[in-house]
């Protein structure tokens, strides 16, 4: 198959013409990909069954892993629902359009395809230009997972995309990079008590203030068991992996000193309180009191963490191997070995998030063996730096 792409110049001021042809491809059942506030996307019609397969087969993932319905206006969520609960109510008042998806009960004229098996959908209304008008364009709703191949790290501009998907898709709509760089909050309203099922840029915080009380899912926190149907994308198998082995350095909390852990596998952080609100989840040991206020973490903890970075990034060059650090702003000049490369100040989260997944496919390209990479704070934005970080390494987490 040959991919056409066509280049938006002015992503502010979109001329109808130039999202004719792809609205028409969208209609008939075909693939596009284009760029959203959070990732590109890669959409097919979400009421189409043959559309759903096509994604997945682009993709290579699993057919049980639910696909998002993108829609461009509140209006055209009724009918693609059951109900809308007053906590999906609120939540689209407060945030729509705007990277955050909700989980509701889904209406007969949804197909199983595209909800993974499962008898509710997840809906979101995109905060871009692009997207947006490509959308009503296409006159159905848009199911549009992110536009990588399934397991790698998910793209943020068009190259990325073309990198992954040239020859497997119809079109490639070039938006340029996109905004925030990590995928959109999941929250399940379909419960009696709101649900995060996956962290992004609205954040825990942000969620708590409208809606009080708000849960976490387990999946957030460790890896799901190979018999747990996923309720939405990103849950249970392996995301977001740059191919080098992944290894993240991270200081430990207050409880974790106390007692005498080094190392945490995905199944041992999987163990203990798996639900918290908001307001818990900021609280604690996530974040030392006495830290940093800027940073999360005090001069011995950011310390302890360079320095654990150094060591195991030098044992591998030692032994023959090409390594990647990943490090910000603020330690850039600490490192000497290696490919080091900043992902941004630590000071801001947002840019620490906008360039993550460019930064793991930036190793790609180099061909490392290994990475290793400072961590950050489970607060705020945070949440879903650590999320991601977390499972492109597997969940192989080294305590300082």
């Amino acid at each position: 198959m040959e991919t056409k792409r066509i280049i938006i110049e002015d992503r502010n001021h979109i001329k109808d013409e130039e999202l004719k042809e792809a609205a028409s491809i969208l209609r008939s059942g075909g693939l596009v990909a284009f760029p959203t506030e959070t990732v590109y996307g890669l959409g097919g019609n979400a009421l189409d069954e043959d559309a759903a397969r096509k994604i997945y087969a682009a993709k290579g993932r699993p057919s049980d892993n639910p696909l998002i319905a993108h829609v461009s206006c509140v209006e055209e969520v009724a009918p693609l629902v059951k109900e809308i609960p007053e906590a999906g109510r609120k939540l689209m008042e407060a945030f729509w359009p705007g990277p955050l998806t909700m989980i509701f009960p889904k209406s007969e004229k949804v197909p199983y395809g595209t909800t993974g098996g499962l008898d509710t959908v997840a809906i979101r209304m995109p905060d871009d230009p692009v997207a947006n008008r490509l959308i009503a364009l296409a006159g159905v709703p848009v199911a549009a997972p992110s536009a990588n191949t399934s397991g790698r790290p998910s793209p943020t501009t068009a190259d990325h995309v073309w990198q992954d998907m040239n020859g497997r898709i119809e079109m490639i709509i070039d938006g340029g990079p996109v905004g925030i760089g990590v995928e959109s909050t999941i929250v399940d309203v379909s419960s009696a008590v709101p649900a995060v099922l996956r962290p992004g840029a609205i954040t825990m915080e942000m969620l708590a203030e409208v809606l009080g009380e708000v849960s976490v899912d387990p999946a957030i926190l460790g890896p799901l068991s190979a018999d747990v149907r996923p309720k939405a994308p990103g849950m249970k198998y392996k995301h977001y992996a740059p191919k080098a082995d992944l290894t993240l350095v991270e200081p430990e909390t207050g409880t974790e000193r106390e007692s005498g852990a080094e190392q945490v596998t995905g199944a041992e952080q999987k163990t203990g309180a798996e639900q918290k609100t908001g307001a818990e989840q900021k609280t604690g040991a996530d974040r030392n009191t006495g830290a940093d206020p800027e940073t999360g973490l005090d001069e011995t903890q950011l310390q302890a963490m360079i320095r654990k970075v150094r060591e195991l990034s030098r044992e591998k060059i030692e032994a023959g191997y090409k390594v990647g650090v990943i490090c910000t702003d603020e330690s850039r000049g600490c490192y000497t070995d290696g490919e080091v490369r900043s992902i941004g100040a630590r000071k801001s989260q947002a840019s620490v998030a906008h360039n993550l997944y460019a930064l793991l496919r930036e190793f790609d390209d180099l061909g490392v063996d290994y990475i290793f990479s400072e961590s950050f704070p489970k607060d705020h934005l945070g949440q879903a730096i650590m999320n991601r970080l977390s499972k492109a390494a597997g969940y192989k987490i080294v305590k300082v």
